[in-house]
């Protein structure tokens, strides 16, 4: 509270003398608890910044077995990891001397940069990003309404002609390689994409891939 202290003023005798001004003094306690009791109130009703994180499920591990036929995957991409590594295989697995004749699948290496990796997702999802792009066009133009944008992406992501990716990993493939796959795959408007387990296979490419280099 403000208070003010008087001093005498006037003297007595020959002339008159001025009254001096009242001095204030202000007591600043009340403030300064009130500022505490401010930082207390907003300290305990703030919300503390969450780490982010992102969520993956994976799918169920298939009971083992010897006898595993390479999964059919209509216009799919097969990504394979390993340490700081990447090869792929688009298409089904075709397994050497296959009745059709056809030429049995060869591992193919790309890496994390905007040439490797993302081109050729952009590539292979290309028809999938152009539908996505007039949808974002419209929805500037204020044309649909949000709710029906975001439906309309997801099932422009998951149309038969959009991309499918199966990533599989070996035990030396890191977290963050997976991430950044990941990331690669958002970035692409990748919709349809699932880790499932390497083939028997698979791993015996990966292993001539990596001991002729």
């Amino acid at each position: 509270m403000a208070e003010i202290a008087e001093e005498g003023g006037g003297g007595h005798g020959k002339g008159k003398k001025r009254g001096k001004k009242p001095s204030a003094r202000i007591d600043m306690t009340p403030m300064v608890d009130l500022a505490f009791l401010l930082l207390t109130f907003f300290v305990l009703t703030s919300t503390f910044s969450k780490p982010k994180t992102m969520e993956i499920n994976y799918p169920a591990k298939p009971e083992p077995t010897d006898n595993i036929k390479p999964p059919e995957v209509k216009n799919g991409l097969t990504l394979i990891l390993t340490k700081d590594r990447i090869f792929y295989y688009k298409g089904e697995f075709i397994l050497p001397n296959d009745p059709k004749g056809r030429p049995a699948t060869q591992l193919e290496e790309t890496d994390f940069s905007i040439n490797g990796l993302h081109k050729l997702l952009v590539d292979l999802n290309k028809s999938a990003i152009e539908e996505i792009k007039v949808l974002e066009e419209k929805a500037k133009r204020k044309e649909i309404p949000d709710t029906t944008f975001k439906r309309l992406v997801m099932e422009a992501k998951g149309k038969k002609e959009a991309l499918t990716v199966l990533i599989k990993t070996d035990d030396q493939a890191t977290y963050k390689n997976f991430i950044d796959v990941v990331d690669e795959l958002n970035l692409a408007m990748v919709g349809k994409y699932v880790t499932v387990d390497m083939m028997p296979q698979e791993y015996e490419l990966l292993k001539q891939k990596l001991g002729n280099q």
